[in-house]
């Protein structure tokens, strides 16, 4: 597993923490509206609200919460018109790509708001289109390697339809199309198979190697400083921390 994967891995655990906060609750609320605003209610014929669910059961949130949200968007409610999505490009420290993914009510505020963040972190916002290329979305499960063993996970996730499984000392990493994710959560489910996560990601096709302490650090001061922002739903960025530094700036 990479250091971005890696990465990846520790942000989930650091979201479930913030999820008791109730901060990441209304952020995947947000989510779910949207999609069901825009697509329907019914997951199985709306490709996002799909995924938005998926993730939100990875933050274990409550069933409730998610029918409420889907029942909000799918609705007359006032509150799912309002929002748009928006998608920022920027650079980082080091020529880093990032891509930020916001939900918002008020464009003027949101983009004032992520510029500033850039600014202030040594960043710069780029153009639409300037780094999305450099990124593919794919479906991301998690699995702690400790309740299981490879072959467990490979033929669990074949089956489910995903295209591959890398493993490091304490996880395995499948990865799936988008349209996938979830088969591949209840293959890996009903094989007995406890899942850490299962989302919609941006993986970046080449990564940018932070082998410096100050170099990492200011990437994950800017990242973590996107992510703070209440319209803000997704920061994705081509980073590769070596694990044993990742370590160090991520504690």
């Amino acid at each position: 597993m990479s250091g971005h994967s890696k990465w990846s891995s520790i942000k989930h655990k650091k979201g479930a923490a913030d999820a008791k906060r109730g901060k990441l609750f209304s952020k995947l609320a947000r989510t779910i509206i949207v999609a069901a605003r825009e697509g329907g209610a019914d997951p199985a014929n709306n490709l996002p609200l799909q995924n938005a669910i998926e993730k939100a059961r990875s933050y274990s949130m409550p069933k409730d919460n998610i029918e409420r949200a889907i029942a909000r968007g799918s609705g007359a409610g006032t509150d799912s018109e309002a929002f748009e999505h928006i998608v920022y490009e920027g650079y980082g420290p080091n020529g880093v790509a990032i891509i930020v993914e916001a939900l918002t009510d008020n464009r003027n505020r949101t983009a004032a708001d992520v510029r500033h963040v850039f600014t202030k972190h040594e960043g710069s916002l780029g153009t639409t289109g300037a780094v999305v290329w450099l990124f593919e979305r794919r479906g991301i499960v998690m699995v702690d390697a400790g309740q299981t063993d490879e072959d467990s996970v490979m033929l669990a996730a074949a089956e489910g339809g995903a295209d591959d499984v890398t493993e490091d000392g304490d996880s395995f990493e499948v990865t799936t199309s988008p349209e996938a994710l979830t088969s591949v959560r209840e293959a890996l489910e009903q094989a007995g198979i406890e899942v850490e996560s299962a989302e919609t990601t941006m993986v970046p096709k080449t990564t940018v190697e932070l082998d410096d302490e100050a170099a990492a650090r200011k990437t994950l001061r800017l990242i973590d400083a996107l992510e703070e922002l209440d319209d803000v739903n997704e920061v994705y960025a081509n980073f590769d921390i070596p694990e044993r530094l990742l370590e160090t700036v991520a504690g």
